[in-house]
């Protein structure tokens, strides 16, 4: 019951919704990124994988990895656009 205290005197105090927004898109970008992050680390290290147990494949292996790079960026851009766009309505 002590650790609601502190919420219900910032409530008292006026917490206002931009500071709340804030806190919002800064954790939605986070966990975009941090998604991100992890994507892209799975894609080069089955990459190598790859690679490693086919070098002759390593042409044709390139290609799909810049495709499954690009497209894991692009996950992360829009949580941080769809996060700009909560923030801003």
């Amino acid at each position: 019951m002590d650790a609601l205290i502190p919420i219900a005197q910032a409530a008292a105090e006026g917490v206002t919704n931009d500071g709340l927004k804030s806190i919002a898109l800064g954790v939605g970008a986070g966990l975009g990124s941090i998604g991100a992050g992890i994507g892209i680390g799975i894609i080069f290290g089955k990459e190598i994988e790859a690679v490693a147990r086919q070098p002759e494949m390593a042409s044709e292996l390139q290609s799909i990895r810049w495709l499954g790079f690009a497209l894991t960026e692009a996950v992360a851009f829009y949580t941080f656009i769809f996060g700009l766009i909560a923030f801003f309505l």
